[in-house]
């Protein structure tokens, strides 16, 4: 198995993108990776750092394409960037799939455009796992489409259903609707044909869900339009920011509680870990012919190594070919549009 790695891509890049790869040369066998980038520049900071470049395969690439920048840049200025020449060398079979911690616009508009869309796929979408009470959910959209349609959201449903029970393991996995309530008739348009089209599904759909009850656990995979997803995971984030600062500052109040906090050492590490977005790896773009996921913009050396875990079982388990016959067989019943 070959991993396309984008060794200019986030904010740490590319001393911790180098750092995780070296991790991963030792960890996993049989995947070799493929790194690209400003080669020059590699060469150096892999020499400061005493770090191997020999196991990997390196493609040099002169540009980046920053953080800020427009997403539409990858297709013109920035041609010879990191992130789009990976995304090229797996369009071209050069790799088995291409992992990113770049510009998140960016890699779904080189993801759609290079790599190309699933035939019968409407629109990519991220789909990042998160925590909660009762273990991981995917939510799908998460940002790429602000704008969508019924049949979109159906996709996505279908999407990410298939991502769960295949590289996660849930067993038939519950998928529910993002809502403002959880009755039937709830929502506007949007929601009301998504709903009837997901419930036609033979997904285990279980209707709509409200934004509160999704730290609970209450469903496997959370379907919504990119604006609402993407206000669902920052409010998440900013949340468990929050709290643990807030708890932090308890346990540093005065001696007593400095004290507690020792004793509780190690169930206050968990908890923090528990709640970790590193431990889930990368997000897939879902949709596109091949495996593209994206790890965290800010994913230091350890996240490399969790991401690179989530690329082998994406690959392995065939994600991108069974959304492709999926979508084949509901194209044959008619419920796919060309």
């Amino acid at each position: 198995m070959k991993i396309i790695i984008d060794a200019f891509g986030g904010d740490n890049a590319p001393l911790e993108i180098l750092k995780g790869c070296a991790l991963c040369a030792d960890k996993y066998d049989g995947v070799k990776l493929v790194l690209v980038g400003n080669k020059e520049i590699m060469e150096k900071v892999a020499a400061e750092n005493d770090i191997s470049l020999e196991p990997f395969e390196i493609y040099d690439a002169p540009d980046v394409i920053g953080m800020e920048e427009e997403s539409g840049e990858i297709m013109k200025s920035k041609k010879n960037s990191s992130m789009a020449v990976g995304l090229q060398l797996l369009a071209d079979g050069k790799g088995d799939a291409f992992l990113s911690a770049g510009n998140s616009g960016a890699l779904v508009m080189g993801a759609t455009f290079i790599v190309k869309r699933i035939k019968g796929i409407k629109r990519a979408a991220f789909a990042p796992v998160m925590p909660t009470s009762k273990g991981p959910v995917l939510l799908i959209d998460s940002g790429a489409n602000i704008e969508v349609r019924p049949e979109m959201l159906h996709q996505f449903g279908i999407m990410g259903s298939i991502y769960m029970e295949n590289v996660l393991g849930v067993r038939s996995p519950r998928v529910a609707l993002a809502n403002v309530g959880t009755e039937d008739h709830k929502g506007g348009e949007l929601q009301h044909e998504a709903f009837r089209l997901l419930k036609s599904s033979d997904i285990n759909f279980i209707g709509n869900m409200e934004a509160r009850d999704i730290p609970a656990g209450a469903t496997d995979v959370i379907v919504a339009d990119g604006f609402t997803g993407n206000v669902i995971i920052k409010m998440y984030e900013g949340v468990a920011k929050e709290l643990f600062g807030k708890i932090k500052g308890v346990f540093l109040k005065n001696f007593k509680t400095k004290l507690a906090a020792l004793l509780l050492k190690k169930e206050l590490y968990e908890l923090k870990q528990y709640f970790d977005y590193n431990q889930y790896g990368a997000a897939p773009v879902m949709g596109v012919s091949k495996p593209v996921l994206k790890t965290h913009g800010s994913a230091k050396s350890d996240a490399i190594v969790t991401a690179v875990k989530s690329v082998i079982d994406c690959v392995e388990n065939d994600v991108t070919g069974k959304i492709t016959e999926k979508i084949a067989q509901m194209k044959e019943r008619g419920s796919v549009s060309e």
